[in-house]
């Protein structure tokens, strides 16, 4: 059995490789991608959630915290109680800021004395986080403008300190790289795959195919691998350009970031194949392979965040892979996840893929016979 598997995949292989225009398809436009949306690609802020630590609790705070919950561009997240609460809170990505209030915040400003203000941002989309910046520090300013001007202090008295976690300079690159990664094997992986049957139907060596000793499932599984094969090829290499070309940060296991691409690229597959067995023709293939990226990428969070979408829409997004996966990849570079953190993402990845190869096959078969 898998000696025929093989000589299968070493077929396709040589199918796809053997043709330059083929390799410079697999290699040129994934690269050439990756450069563009790197230095293009931009986001917008819509919604702030935010949560507070204060440990004040008189006027000043008060008056400061209540020109936050006045402003549009704000919404309260959560009310934290102690100072362990703060860091879970932008990890797991419930609030985009944390305002820290020390304990004689009011005492300082009542003295006429500079007040310490905490705010930590969550800077992994870094244009977020430099909008959300400004918009804290206009609110901080005109706060401390007034008071000074209620109290007759001759300067505003209160004084912003800013933390921005997980990329602390602020570089988008460092956010949409990442993303592009998992965009890019996804088109590898899904257009090979959904290729794959379509073109033997088209040159009429599907026929041939047939009479081989090569049970249906061999078949499925012979025209899998190979997009598994060029889809982790091809991350590897979108990696490494991110690592060295553009200087992302990987701090994370490298076994964590390729079983989430191994799963990511396993789910992908199964839709190629979805998509192939159904397909007659690679014009076909192309154009469901087009209909399934448009909402995958929507979908994603690649480029509007998902906490933004209506509620029917966000329950969508469960069934797409690409939604794990950036997470994962862009936990892996960021903060340096492990496997145990990113376990959850694993898992729905793997269902999606082997839910979408039993399709795939009953497809296959039932095209068959």
């Amino acid at each position: 059995m898998w000696g025929r598997i093989r000589a299968l995949v070493i077929k396709e292989l040589l199918a796809l490789l053997k043709d330059k225009t083929s390799r410079l398809m697999l290699i040129g436009p994934p690269l050439f991608q990756l450069l563009i949306f790197s230095y293009a690609a931009t986001f917008d802020l819509n919604q702030v959630p935010y949560a507070v630590y204060n440990q004040d609790r008189g006027t000043a705070s008060r008056e400061l915290l209540a020109s936050f919950q006045g402003s549009p561009a704000f919404k309260l997240k959560a009310t934290l109680d102690h100072l362990g609460q703060v860091a879970p809170a932008i990890d797991k990505r419930e609030v985009l800021l944390v305002i820290n209030i020390p304990p004689d915040f009011s005492r300082q400003l009542l003295r006429g004395k500079p007040g310490d203000l905490q705010v930590l941002i969550d800077g992994r989309n870094s244009n977020t986080a430099m909008v959300l910046l400004s918009y804290v520090r206009t609110i901080v300013t005109t706060f401390s403008a007034k008071w000074a001007a209620d109290h007759g202090w001759p300067s505003p008295p209160a004084e912003l300190k800013v933390r921005t976690w997980f990329n602390p300079n602020l570089e988008s690159r460092w956010f949409i790289v990442p993303g592009i990664v998992g965009l890019l094997t996804l088109v590898v992986a899904l257009v090979v795959t959904a290729l794959t049957v379509a073109r033997e139907r088209e040159n009429g060596t599907f026929d041939q195919l047939l009479v081989t000793p090569l049970h249906p499932a061999e078949i499925l599984l012979g025209k899998a691998l190979p997009g598994i094969l060029i889809g982790l090829a091809e991350g590897s290499i979108i990696i490494l350009v991110a690592v060295k070309a553009f200087e992302v940060p990987l701090l994370g296991s490298l076994g964590a970031l390729y079983l989430g691409m191994g799963l990511f690229i396993l789910s992908a597959v199964g839709v190629g194949l979805m998509i192939s067995s159904i397909a007659v023709t690679q014009q076909q293939a192309l154009l469901g392979a087009f209909l399934f990226l448009v909402p995958a990428v929507i979908l994603s969070g690649f480029a509007t965040p998902i906490a933004n979408m209506p509620v029917l829409v966000q329950k969508f997004t469960l069934l797409n892979p690409l939604r794990y996966f950036l997470v994962i990849i862009r936990s892996v570079f960021l903060e340096g996840a492990d496997l145990e953190l990113l376990l959850p993402l694993y898992w729905p990845m793997a269902v999606i893929g082997v839910v979408t190869l039993i399709i795939a096959g009953w497809l296959f078969r039932r095209r068959l016979y």
